[in-house]
């Protein structure tokens, strides 16, 4: 298959690997592949994560029939922290028109000037660009200015943790182009716009961690992570029924209920108990009884702080995702214990019907969808290889062999691509009708080549 337009998202989970691949924006496979080198949303085991992640690429590989090199991945919220940074450069004394060499010039000196020792910048976000100090825009490009200033906010990671999830990707055999916060994922395919703007709370039931994050204008506004999740309920499971944690899971999903008020006393099943002889029966409301204890932990400790913040008035309520979220009654259970309106979010697309999913779909949304400027932003960040400046492995009896780019450091997707035309599309009476397709087709050309 062509992989000229694919992007792959990577959401590297406590108990779980998921990686979503699209296709033109397309959502054509995903995969999940349990994940035992990590704890508590943290790695621990480099080895065992890449492991997980060169099954999960591998795997999705094959189910697509494509050939996967790079990927981008999903950062949680836990390692984020946020902080509002600006700066200016001067463009020219005599005032000249600016340019994505400007732009991103000015990038570097606000996210330089706000990054701290032991962290990493992952996305800069800029609310807007001054120019001459005066006039406040958007895109500042083709304008003439004197100065140009940026003002927004940059999401950083600690450098520890982050070295450990590249390494694990590195190890696995694949390259990451760039990461993406998890909770604005999430918020592009979760969330709709009103929810987005007047303020919402996603609560991210994962495997290893839960965490409730405040999208408000946009933006990440509040986060606060609690270190359980359902392996922890699994583990209850696993303790009190003296079954083995495979099993817990699975009862745990089959007939599990967020509220024991919705199961009932005659509806049994069948427990493999270990030191006992056979199986026992036990009944739905008990089994409930024990996954509802600490669901009510977790919640109660995550609605303090969203009280605290005045989150729980925002409009949109809660968004519940992850795997937990398929528990039966668990929106039911948090809109009571919160007081507030909540619905539960999965993907809808075919063959990926499961909040496990959401996050790696969210990543592969929210890099479809950039803009120039975000990945001027990104090329900021990580360099040259964001735009597809890098050298392409191509695939040739069983080696690995690289050609050169020419590229120019300060050209954009769309130059970039304009580089790569044939001879015969250089045209000037085609060259309009380049633009205008460039413009229709938009990232999906950009695509074309980062992921070629």
């Amino acid at each position: 298959m062509d992989n000229s337009n694919l992007l792959v998202g990577l959401d590297i989970g406590t108990t779980s690997v998921k990686a979503v691949v699209a296709d033109s924006g397309k959502v054509i496979g995903s995969v999940a592949i349990p994940n035992k080198g990590m704890r508590h949303g943290k790695i621990v085991d480099i080895d065992q994560t890449a492991s997980a992640i060169s099954r999960a690429l591998k795997e999705i590989a094959e189910k697509t029939n494509t050939t996967i090199y790079r990927v981008v991945t999903g950062i949680p919220v836990g390692m984020l922290q946020l902080k509002t940074t600006s700066d200016l450069i001067n463009v020219g004394d005599n005032g000249q028109e600016i340019g994505n060499k400007d732009v991103k010039r000015v990038l570097q000196a606000a996210i330089e000037s706000a990054v701290k020792d032991e962290r990493e910048p992952i996305v800069f976000l800029p609310s807007s660009f001054l120019i001459d100090g005066k006039t406040d825009v958007d895109d500042p490009r083709k304008m003439i200015a004197h100065s140009l200033a940026v003002r927004g906010i940059l999401l950083t990671a600690p450098a520890s943790p982050l070295h450990n999830i590249k390494k694990a990707i590195e190890r696995a055999g694949y390259q990451n182009n760039f990461f993406v916060p998890t909770p604005l994922a999430i918020a592009s395919v979760a969330l709709d716009e009103s929810e987005r703007t007047f303020g919402s709370i996603i609560l991210d039931l994962g495997g290893g961690v839960t965490t409730a994050t405040v999208i408000h204008d946009g933006q990440i506004k509040y986060a606060n992570i609690d270190l359980e999740g359902g392996s922890d309920i699994s583990n209850d499971i696993s303790v009190v029924l003296s079954t083995s944690k495979k099993d817990s899971e699975q009862i745990k999903l089959d007939y599990g209920f967020a509220d024991p008020k919705l199961a009932s006393k005659k509806d049994q099943f069948a427990v493999n108990s270990v030191g006992s002889y056979g199986q026992k029966m036990v009944d739905e409301v008990y089994l409930s009884e024990i996954i509802n204890a600490r669901l009510m932990q977790i919640i109660n400790r995550l609605g303090k702080g969203l009280a605290k913040h005045g989150a729980l008035k925002l409009p949109g309520g809660v968004i519940i995702t992850g795997g937990s979220s398929l528990l039966q009654g668990i929106d039911a259970l948090v809109a009571d214990r919160l007081g507030v309106k909540t619905r539960i979010y999965q993907p809808d697309q075919m063959g990926m019907r499961n909040p496990i999913y959401t996050a790696a779909y969210g990543i592969v949304n929210y890099a479809y969808r950039m803009s120039d400027i975000d990945f001027l932003v990104d090329s900021a960040i990580y360099g040259n290889e964001v735009l597809g400046q890098f050298e392409e492995p191509v695939q040739e009896s069983s080696k690995i062999s690289k050609r050169p780019v020419t590229a120019s450091e300060t050209e954009t997707k769309e130059a970039y691509n304009r580089h790569k035309l044939p001879r015969s599309e250089r045209s000037p009476e085609n060259r309009q009708k380049n633009d205008n397709q460039n413009k229709s087709k938009g990232i999906k050309n950009f695509f074309k080549k980062f992921f070629d």
